[in-house]
Formats: structure tokens, sequence, C-alpha cells
């Protein structure tokens, strides 16, 4: 029986999904090793692979087959805009994508004002002042913390993933428009879903009665 590989993003959320796993009946008891130096991880019973990648790799690796599963945040696929099947949301590290700065700017987006936006997401970003708002913006790709760029002038506004909203409240910025809501999604090869259909669809109906038993 061939194997069937899993890509999970590295850190906190893989190791909620393997609790998750573990909870469905799919555990992996080499990944437990803090010490190993291993790049792939098996569970021969079941035939199954993990591995873990940093977050934005994960849909790359599933679009082109190298893993025929993967779990990532739903930031990640629509940033990265690959080619796979998104489904199921595992609820898991829910947050939301928003506009944010100081009060001020929200006369400028009220009016579509042409403005400058600093994000680490300039697709998404993209996509929402273009498609959706129609508004003209030029638009500046970050990587350290975006919350600098309004308060040193670089940007009127940011686009980001917000959970609390807390680090925005201690620099005097606030969230201003909410873009969407994010989490952990399950995301599936298409070429995998076709031949492996019968053992995918079982993994993903176990996940989803270990998400609905949480």
């Amino acid at each position: 029986m061939k194997y069937i590989t899993i890509a999970l993003a590295k850190g906190r959320l893989a190791k909620q999904t393997l609790s998750l796993l573990e909870q469905s009946g799919i555990t992996c008891e080499e990944m437990k090793d803090k010490d190993t130096r291993k790049l792939i991880f098996a569970n021969e019973d079941l035939r199954l692979k993990f591995f873990l990648s940093k977050t934005s790799d994960v849909p790359t690796y599933v679009e082109y087959g190298a893993a025929d599963i993967g779990v990532v945040g739903s930031d990640t696929i629509l940033e990265e805009r690959r080619r796979l099947l998104e489904v199921l949301d595992l609820g898991l590290g829910k947050c939301r994508m928003c506009v944010a700065g100081p009060a001020s700017a929200r006369e400028l987006l009220k009016n579509n004002e042409i403005i400058r936006v600093a994000s680490k997401y300039p697709k998404i970003a993209k996509d929402y002042f273009y498609n959706k708002k129609h508004q003209t913006v030029e638009i500046v790709k970050l990587n350290g913390s975006v919350e600098l760029a309004p308060i040193v002038g670089l940007s009127e506004v940011i686009v980001d993933i917000v959970e609390t909203g807390s680090t925005l409240k201690e620099n005097g910025l606030e969230v201003l428009e909410e873009i969407c809501p994010l989490s952990a999604r399950v995301v599936v090869n298409e070429a995998s879903m076709k031949l492996q259909r019968e053992r995918i669809t079982q993994i993903i109906r176990d996940l989803k009665n270990a998400v609905c038993d949480r």
C-alpha cells in the first residue's frame, strides 16, 4: 500500500494538528522525539509519512504532490494561491485579516483616497483594495513588524493578522476594516484525491470527528 504524506506547518499549529490526529487514531511516535534530526517521520502500520515545513511552503509541497495532504493557515492559502483542494476547517488558530492604522486613516479608506499600504501579505492586500474596495493603493511588502510602518510614516495603513488587537492598541493603532476570518485548513493535492480518494477521505472524516469532539 502506497504511503500518504502529510505536510505540517512548523510550530504551534503542528503540535495542535498532531493532537487532533492522535484523537482521530493517527499517531507518529517518531515526531515526539525532541532531539531527532530526522526530516521525514513514518507510521509504518498506517502507511503514513509526515514532515514539518515552513508555513509558506506547505501549499507548494501539496500543489506539486510532494505531500498528499497539508495543514496550514488560510492566510497562507490566500497569499500563496496554489492549485489545491481546501477540504476542512480545523478551527485552530482563529484570527482575522484586517486593515489597521491610526484612527485618522479611517476617512482615507472611507473616501477611497490613494494611499500606501504595508503588509506581509501583498496579494491579499491587493485583492482586497483593487477587487473588493476598488481603491487605488501602493502596496509595500514588509517581512518584519508591519505595525511600525504607519508609525514612522512609511504607510497610511497596514494589512495584517489580528488576534487580540493588543499590539495595535499599544502602538496607537486600531482595526479599521476586516477583510476575512482566518483559521487552519486541511488542503489536499488534486491528483492524490483522485488516486487515493478512499484513504484521504477517511483521514478527513476522522479529523472532522476529532474537531467536533474537541
